[in-house]
This record gives structure tokens, C-alpha cells and sequence, in this order.
């Protein structure tokens, strides 16, 4: 099997070198200091256990160098990158190839279904989590499984690259629903990333201080306001029980919204907190929390330049 890796940050890297040693695996990213440390040495992954390998990847900054007879193109790309991704990943893939999403947020399968079509799109969802130390250097930083959307025509393809991930240690289910999975990781996400990214805290920051605390409260009770609304059931009773089990799972964590902002880079705001708030607003749900913390981090994003140091 041939898989291309479309974003080769602490997710891409992550998996790119656990699959590499199962399979034929390119990881493609534009962070040329990244992948020419991967070429050079391979990803440096420190595991869960503490422990540390080398394993080899192929890595490149140009998406032709990867070639045609793709089976998946896996997205792990930022969300403003959705689209671009989806045009390198086109003429990479097979005539019965397909593309596979397990980015953060909402919205991305549909940009890719602009692309490549809808029928060549999959989604996914995954809780494992991944910090990039440096150029190609990756923790893998919390393991939890992951979900894989099947549909009858290509349930065969999707049953495979199941086996692999679990065969790579990403323990794999399918499911012809992901609806409560996905908004389940949302929620969770809304709670916890922009705050981090806004305060400059780990993750374990926001279950520890009280203020901290009943902000990220007050964010996941209107995010799951906006999931009733929708009629999707969560798949978790208490979710801000839940979120704080996640920040404090992953105290040591720094989110990538705030690996993001630390580093200067647009943040995915607008498919966390932001899909939250426009699905408020088209469902008639108040979601001021999330709007404000949305307004935070696009007022960051825009003042990178004037930052005090």
C-alpha cells in the first residue's frame, strides 16, 4: 500500500512513522527545515513510554516528487490548507484512490469533496495526540483510538488501511456515523484550545486554575448547546467533565493552536470556536463565550507583528 502523509506536523509525523515500517509512506509538508531533517535522519519519535527511535520516511517539499499510485492521501494539514491539500493529493492518488481527513474542526471533508469529489473523501477522527519538538522530532503525546467513516462501496478499502493503523498501534474502529464522534472532539476542542493559545498555558493549565476553569466551562455548555440543537448525541454524558479529564490527561501538552500562535502561524479558530458560533447563530443558540474567543485569537493572529516581547 502507498500512502501519501499531506501535512507532516506532529499528527502527519506521528503517524508518517509509525505506518513507514508497514508500508510505503511519503510525508509532503511546505516547513523545508522539517522535512529536510527527516531526510536526513529520519523522524525522531519519542514514544509514549519515554523511549526513542529513528524510523526512515520518505519526505518532501514538492508534491510531484511523490508520484502517482497513491492508495490514501491522509490530510493532516491546517484547516485554511484544506483546499490546496486536495489539488496536490488529485494526481498522487489511484483511479480507485482515496482521500482520508482527520484534521480538527468542521468543514473539512466538504472542502476536500469541492476537490476531488465527495465520493473519494473519508473521514475520520482521531484522540491521539502528538508535539513536535523540533525539526523532525515528534512526542507522541496521548493515545486513544480512532474512528474511520465506511460506506458499502468502498468498505473493502476502508476495512484495509483499518488493519494497518491498528497493525501501526492507532487502535481502529469503523463506523457508518461519525457525526457524535466528531462533534465530540470538537467540543472538547472548543474548551481547550483557543484558551491555551490565548493565555500561553499547557494544557493542564486551564483544570487547575479556577478562572481558567470556568471559561473553558462556559465554552464546551454553549458548544453543546449548539449539538442539541443540531440533534447530535455526544458521546460522552458530561462534557465538561470530559474536557477537563483531557486537560489534565494532557497537562504537559501544548495544543497546536497554541504550537500556532507561539510560532506566528494562522490558527484553525474558525473551524473550532468559529463553527460553533455560525452553527449557533443559523440554529438560534447564544454562543457570546465562543465569540469572544474567537475575536481573541483573530486579534492575535492580526497583531503578531506588534507583539511585545
Amino acid at each position: 500500500m502507498k500512502i501519501a502523509i499531506i501535512g507532516a506536523g506532529a499528527m502527519g509525523s506521528l503517524f508518517g512513522a509509525r505506518l513507514a515500517p508497514l508500508c510505503d509512506v511519503w510525508l509532503v509538508d511546505a516547513w523545508e527545515e522539517h522535512i529536510q531533517a527527516i531526510q536526513r535522519n529520519g523522524v525522531q519519535l519519542t514514544n509514549l513510554d519515554g523511549s526513542t527511535e529513528r524510523v526512515a520516511v520518505y519526505a518532501t517539499t514538492d508534491p510531484t516528487t511523490v508520484g502517482g499510485g497513491v492508495d490514501w492521501a491522509i490530510i493532516f494539514v491546517k484547516s485554511h490548507q484544506t483546499a490546496q491539500a486536495a489539488v496536490w493529493a488529485a494526481p498522487m492518488l489511484k483511479a480507485d484512490g482515496l482521500a482520508l481527513t482527520m484534521q480538527n474542526g468542521l468543514g473539512n471533508l466538504e472542502v476536500m469533496a469541492d476537490v476531488l469529489g465527495a465520493e473519494r473523501c473519508v473521514q475520520g477522527v482521531t484522540s491521539h495526540g502528538a508535539t513536535l519538538l523540533g525539526p523532525g522530532q515528534v512526542r507522541h503525546a496521548g493515545a486513544a483510538a480512532t474512528y474511520l467513516a465506511t460506506r458499502p462501496a468502498i468498505a473493502e478499502r476502508v476495512q484495509r488501511i483499518a488493519e494497518l493503523f491498528t497493525r501501526a498501534g492507532f487502535e481502529t474502529h469503523l463506523s457508518d456515523n461519525l457525526d457524535s464522534l466528531l462533534w465530540g472532539k470538537l467540543i472538547i476542542n472548543v474548551g481547550i484550545n483557543a484558551l491555551t493559545a490565548i493565555l500561553r498555558v499547557r494544557n493542564g493549565v486551564l483544570a487547575e486554575v479556577a478562572p481558567a476553569r470556568a471559561l473553558m466551562d462556559a465554552a464546551v455548555d454553549e458548544a453543546v448547546a449548539v449539538a442539541r440543537a443540531r440533534g447530535i448525541t455526544l458521546p460522552y454524558v458530561d462534557a465538561r467533565a470530559r474536557t477537563r479529564e483531557v486537560a489534565v490527561a494532557t497537562a504537559a501538552n501544548r495544543s497546536s493552536m497554541l504550537a500556532d500562535v507561539l510560532r506566528g502561524f494562522p490558527t484553525e479558530i474558525e473551524v473550532i470556536n468559529g463553527a460553533i458560533v455560525r452553527e449557533g447563530a443559523r440554529l438560534g443558540v447564544a454562543t457570546p463565550v465562543n465569540q469572544t474567543l474567537v475575536q481573541l485569537v483573530q486579534a492575535l493572529e492580526a497583531t503578531y507583528a506588534q507583539r511585545v516581547a
